[in-house]
């Protein structure tokens, strides 16, 4: 693969960026679940409030993937960086992107404001399980992941 550019995303990547959360609903076979419109998503991320921050991946002038964070708060360990999604889409798997977008996002992380990064990832993948690995993270295997929905 020629050179993959990873820089901080910008307002016209939000079709793209939206694109590719679908991608991943439809990899974990909830395609239905998704009911963020773009305006909304373009106001959650460059609005008066941002509550969302990412990378993309550029290739050939096209968006191959992305990693989505914001800040979450530990009262045991401070300020921690959540990666909400690491997508790579499917043809370009396999070829560094993930990796490259996943340490941007870490350097980012590592720059002083926070104590550290968290993130999800579904149990029975297993190829994002193995490719975590290779950066010795700590699985938690005590807490329940808790929601309540409020549909608006």
């Amino acid at each position: 693969m020629d050179e993959v550019i990873i820089r901080k995303a910008v307002q016209e990547d939000c079709g793209s960026m939206l694109e590719l959360i679908k991608e991943l609903a439809e990899y974990e076979k909830a395609s239905g679940e998704v009911i963020l419109t773009l305006d909304h998503f373009i106001e959650d991320g460059f609005g008066e409030s941002p509550v969302w921050g990412a990378f993309v991946a550029e290739y050939n002038s096209e968006i191959v993937g992305i990693s989505l964070y914001y800040d979450r708060y530990s009262t045991w360990k401070g300020r921690r960086l959540y990666l909400e999604d690491l997508v790579v889409t499917e043809r370009c798997r396999g070829k560094q992107v993930g990796r490259k977008l996943f340490e941007a996002t870490m350097e980012y992380g590592k720059s002083g404001r926070y104590s550290g990064m968290v993130f999800q990832v579904l149990n029975w993948n297993e190829p994002a399980i193995n490719f975590y690995k290779k950066y010795s993270p700590k699985f938690d295997n005590e807490w329940f992941n808790v929601s309540i929905e409020f549909r608006v």
